[in-house]
């Protein structure tokens, strides 16, 4: 057991598999001392209030690993936070300083660490189908199975395995091809129609959108399900095909490509089986899978598996515009499927068009720090 209290930058690392968290000083922190952290208050309140629901023994973090203490090390931080004002970036800095220890997080020597960008996508759709609004945005299917792996095996926490029952056998459930050919119709209620299947999929990949319905009003749909299929990425698979070039293969670049092949549309966007059902929410934005409603430009979804959720995070990672660097306080509040590894994020930029712009250029390189409390404990 390492205590992280007056650590400095020459203390060993504690190995969790071929993730290491090191403690460094806050003087290490690029930019450390420039960024506005304060408008980062409102994501960690509501950080907090997740927090504040837990058990006080109850581990933060990677299973394997004890590195955010518990969620009673973090009640005094949290208490701190809520009486903070909003726009005082000093006393938030000192706060910080005072009760929190910067860990560098790596992986493996030759991970220069990766951070893409997603947003929130307004699609146009009705509750009804007819004239231009055919394709459907599905509810999660009656027939839908999400078995957590844990209440057959202890050593399985954390696990699970979506399917359905066919003839008293639980087997995978349908991709993407199967799903757009009709095969869930009769299990799967529709809970709006769009008028764009591209936009459906931008919907799917992103796991949340603000609904524009005919009338002019809006709601949101959030994610409630998935296939159990991973993600395939159609991108990819279009560099591969030589369609596109590296350099150009961002979500308008796919895009543009697919409308001007539309005759081979549905079979490029089968690459990714993986397939989304969604529900209906309230709120004033995404719900990430922390708990909490997503802050544009603060929150952020990392693996779980190397990041505790619902902390604070220390980002340095290349500006999508190139001429500046991200280097901000950030909370990790959501997850993504094709988030997975130890220097791997994913900045969740907003909503609409211009967020769409950053996000879409998005594929920096960097790293990052996770803040945790004075004394809690950094087990290997």
């Amino acid at each position: 057991m390492i205590a992280l209290a007056a650590c400095g930058a020459e203390d060993e690392p504690a190995p969790v598999a071929e993730t290491t968290y090191t403690p460094v000083a806050f003087d290490a922190l690029p930019g450390w001392n420039a960024d506005a952290m304060a408008e980062a208050l409102p994501a960690w309140r509501q950080s907090c209030g997740r927090l504040a629901r837990l058990a006080d023994d109850r581990q933060i973090g990677p299973a394997d690993a004890n590195v955010a203490g518990t969620a009673g090390d973090w009640r005094p931080v949290c208490e701190a936070i809520a009486n903070l004002v909003d726009a005082d970036n000093d006393g938030l800095r000192a706060l910080i300083e005072a009760e929190l220890v910067p860990l560098r997080v790596a992986g493996a020597e030759d991970d220069p660490g990766l951070f893409t960008g997603y947003y929130e996508p307004i699609i146009e759709a009705a509750r009804a189908r007819g004239g231009d609004y055919v394709e459907p945005i599905y509810a999660l299917p009656d027939d839908h199975v999400f078995v957590r792996l844990e209440a057959f095996d202890p050593s399985l926490k954390g696990r699970s395995i979506v399917g359905r029952v066919e003839d008293g056998r639980l087997i995978p459930y349908r991709k993407r091809g199967e799903i757009e050919a009709g095969a869930i119709a009769e299990q799967a209620e529709p809970l709006f129609w769009a008028r764009d299947v591209l936009d459906v999929f931008i919907l799917q990949v992103q796991g949340s959108g603000v609904v524009a319905l005919p009338d002019g009003s809006r709601t949101r749909v959030g994610f409630a399900g998935h296939n159990g299929h991973t993600y395939g990425s159609a991108g990819r698979e279009l560099i591969a095909r030589g369609e596109l070039s590296a350099g150009r293969a961002g979500w308008e670049d796919i895009r543009a490509w697919l409308e001007a092949n539309p005759e081979i549309m549905r079979e490029t966007l089968s690459v990714n089986p993986r397939f989304i059902f969604f529900r209906e929410i309230d709120g004033d934005g995404p719900t990430g899978a922390a708990g909490v409603t997503l802050t544009a430009e603060r929150s952020m979804a990392v693996d779980p598996e190397h990041i505790p959720l619902n902390v604070p995070v220390w980002l340095d990672a290349e500006h999508p515009d190139g001429d500046t660097r991200l280097q901000r306080l950030m909370l990790a509040q959501d997850t993504g499927n094709a988030i997975r590894g130890a220097v791997r994020g994913d900045f969740y930029w907003g909503t609409g068009r211009t967020a769409l712009d950053k996000a879409g250029r998005m594929k920096s390189r960097g790293a990052y720090y996770i803040l945790v409390p004075r004394g809690a404990a950094l087990t290997g």
